[in-house]
């Protein structure tokens, strides 16, 4: 790799401290080794900290991926400085952009898009107004969405080609989609997997029948992660992507979403659905490239989980 130069600042007491250091790749690698190499004398700690913080960019755009792949002629930056906020569009946190694509980390309460009830405070419309602000021109496009209750990962495409493809070959191109939720009760077994047909009636409202004859195909794998004899905490992934289906067949196994009234849920400790899309890897419709991207467990899914604490004595 080439260094091509380094920018420094100053304090008061005119000591040199480098913010910058930018790099010419000249060869495939993925980032992590590559800024390993590239910076001895940051501890991998260090390296996997800025990559954490947003503040490595691959050609000017953030990068958080340790296995992102790099080509020769990119730029890479690494900016030591931790105050650079995070690119944001009213508050929304954008975890990745680039020419055709942008994914946010979704906030519980937000709409994916427009209603009857709400046109303007929605995911798509304030990365709308974002993207116009290059240029007035530009659009986004929905290819997926989450329940407003739903926190997590969110995929938008920046052009209209790359959203019919994406949509057309789903099953395929989507390798990877995983939830976190928080249950009622104790849920004994450590994994398991539930297979149905969902069918929706005219009130809206997403129905399971064993019935094959009646509805889509709906799959959905799970795993306790920890609980305790109030709450358990659920990876769970699809094999299917239907509507409400992680909803519905928690509820099909008597452990409805916390905060989840419409599926039988009877508590809401924390102010919303207990569901929170953490893991989406999928390929890249243009480049080929596998994509893979995570975000953490709220703090309070963690919290009502969370085994009781033994007395002492």
């Amino acid at each position: 790799m080439k260094k091509n130069r380094s920018r420094f600042g100053s304090n008061k007491k005119k000591k040199t401290k480098k913010t910058i250091d930018i790099f010419t790749i000249d060869k495939n690698d993925t980032l992590l080794p590559c800024l390993l190499t590239l910076l001895p004398q940051k501890s991998r700690s260090t390296i996997k900290a800025v990559l954490r913080d947003r503040q490595v960019s691959v050609d000017g755009i953030p990068v958080t991926q340790f296995d992102h792949e790099l080509i020769p002629g990119q730029c890479l930056e690494v900016r030591w400085d931790r105050s650079t906020p995070q690119q944001k569009s009213h508050g929304l946190n954008i975890i990745y952009e680039d020419q055709d694509l942008i994914i946010i980390d979704k906030p519980a309460g937000l709409l994916t898009i427009a209603t009857d009830k709400e046109k303007r405070k929605t995911a798509y419309s304030f990365l709308s107004d974002y993207v116009k602000t290059a240029d007035p021109e530009n659009k986004i496009f929905i290819i997926h969405r989450l329940d407003r209750e739903t926190s997590g990962l969110l995929m938008f495409a920046k052009n209209e080609t790359v959203k019919q493809q994406i949509q057309k070959t789903w099953t395929t191109t989507i390798q990877q989609r995983t939830y976190i939720a928080v249950v009622e009760g104790e849920v004994k077994k450590k994994k398991g997997t539930i297979t149905s047909w969902l069918t929706e009636s005219k009130a809206l409202i997403v129905y399971s029948s064993r019935n094959q004859e009646h509805g889509q195909k709906a799959i959905t794998h799970y795993k306790k992660i920890r609980g305790n004899n109030r709450f358990s905490l659920l990876q769970v992934n699809l094999e299917t992507g239907r509507k409400h289906q992680i909803r519905v067949h928690m509820q099909e196994i008597n452990h409805p979403i916390i905060g989840d009234r419409k599926y039988g849920s009877s508590v809401n400790p924390i102010g919303r659905i207990g569901l929170h899309s953490q893991v989406l890897a999928f390929t890249h419709p243009t480049t080929g490239e596998p994509c893979r991207f995570e975000t953490p467990i709220p703090k309070s899914f963690w919290n009502l989980s969370s085994s009781p604490k033994k007395s002492k004595g």
